[in-house]
């Protein structure tokens, strides 16, 4: 009964899609070409307005059903949750706004529509599992109609056309070469795309667009233009994980690498900004799985990283790993994988054994944040309820707590000894 509940609701936040479609493969991508011809809807160009859907308006709820309090945010799994592929190829085109639930297989959008078929109808051809995704494109703007970003190649073709469409795939994603018309242009710094798809599912139409908005402010404050692009895009598997990011960049040996992230939310944006583009950290609690590995691959990476980072933590940036809240070594961990890695790490089994409710927790994080900004985030983090797990507060040991039991007889019998050789001299010297 609550399996079949469930599925009803995926069914009836999915706007239009097909009843044997996976949440967790892309609409577009060339390994599951029934997905492109399931709905047959079709748009005229700009008419298609969905913003009552994108800002979670309309007859449904907002953010307490389909964002970021939605009851199942952050009640699975992240890790192996993107399917297998090797290539990303995004084709710029107008806006979430106007985009029609299944903008690759809409009768009036030309332009994804034969590209999309195009993919679809090479496939067997192509050397590389290529995904295809649509993002936002604007004429006149940096990032125009018709241009298509591939990674990890990091290259742009300008101004595709309808017409182009057979010769750009053969040349570019059959035979990995170049298309003649017009030399690719290089892409530098890190690209991040967030899914909005709002008329393809509510969830991401509510928690899309916030969090592209946050991404925009935080570049803007950091002085990142030039250095870190973000854009949003249509669906990308796994409505149920919105909001849904996805980052290409170089890592510190420069190769390219994309990665996906899960249950995002605006108060993240400045983490994954400091840890994975700046420190080159992957933020494990929220990521979903990196193109080029398979989802087996992807789970055995992510137990691999935990069990070489003992001290693996939330990660609200690095002050919560090492000295912070007055001094005291605290770390602060989401999933019971975390709370193993802390006992693990302090060698103190008891840390695991104990099994405190969030709100004796929060007394004992309340006293240790007093006074600080982040210890006010956590705190709200740790009563929203909202991880995968109840969160454990783990304290390194102190030399009384590490004390072991055998030290405690060792001690005693050097204490009766002392004591022992003291009587005994003294009765000496009465003799």
């Amino acid at each position: 009964m609550t399996s079949t509940s469930s599925r009803d609701r995926e069914d009836a936040l999915s706007s239009f899609a097909a009843s044997n479609h996976s949440q967790s493969s892309s609409p577009i991508t060339v390994s599951d070409p029934l997905a492109l011809y399931a709905e047959p809807s079709g748009s005229a160009p700009g008419s298609f307005q969905n913003e009552g859907l994108l800002l979670g308006g309309g007859d449904g709820g907002g953010d307490a059903e389909f964002g970021f309090s939605r009851p199942e945010f952050r009640q699975v799994q992240l890790a192996g949750t993107v399917q297998f592929y090797e290539r990303h190829v995004f084709l710029c085109y107008k806006n979430p706004k106007v985009w029609p639930p299944r903008i690759e297989a809409a009768e009036f959008d030309r332009l994804p529509r034969l590209l999309s078929a195009a993919v679809v109808a090479r496939k067997n051809d192509m050397r590389k599992e290529t995904r295809l995704t649509i993002c936002e494109g604007h004429d006149g703007s940096e990032t125009s109609n018709g241009d298509v970003l591939i990674f990890p190649d990091m290259i742009r073709y300008r101004r595709l056309t309808h017409f182009d469409v057979d010769t750009f795939v053969e040349e570019v994603l059959v035979k990995d070469g170049e298309w003649l018309p017009v030399a690719p242009e290089s892409l530098n710094g890190s690209y991040v795309f967030v899914c909005s798809h709002g008329s393809r599912d509510r969830r991401c139409g509510v928690c899309g667009p916030a969090l592209v908005s946050r991404f925009r402010e935080e570049i803007e404050l950091r002085g990142l233009h030039g250095k870190v692009t973000v854009s949003p895009c249509s669906h990308v598997g796994g409505h149920k994980y919105a909001g849904n990011v996805i980052i290409f960049g170089p890592d510190f040996s420069g190769a390219i690498s994309g990665h996906w992230y899960g249950y995002v939310s605006p108060d993240d944006v400045p983490i994954l900004l400091e840890q994975h583009i700046e420190q080159g950290k992957i933020v494990d609690w929220l990521w979903r799985g990196q193109m080029g590995l398979s989802e087996d691959a992807q789970k055995k990476l992510h137990e691999q990283r935990f069990q070489l980072e003992g001290d693996m933590t939330v990660n609200k940036g690095k002050e919560l790993a090492g000295t912070w809240m007055d001094g005291e070594k605290t770390d602060v961990y989401e999933t019971s994988a975390e709370v193993m890695a802390c006992c693990q790490g302090n060698g103190n089994s008891s840390c695991c054994q104990q099994t405190h409710l969030l709100e004796k927790k929060d007394e004992k994080v309340m006293k240790l944040a007093s006074g600080r900004n982040i210890g006010k985030k956590l705190l709200s983090r740790t009563k929203s309820g909202k991880g995968v797990g109840a969160r454990k507060v783990c304290s390194m040991p102190t030399w009384l707590e590490s004390w072991e039991r055998e030290d405690t007889y060792a001690a005693l019998a050097v204490v009766f000894a002392a004591v022992s050789v003291a009587v005994a001299y003294s009765c000496y010297k009465k003799l």
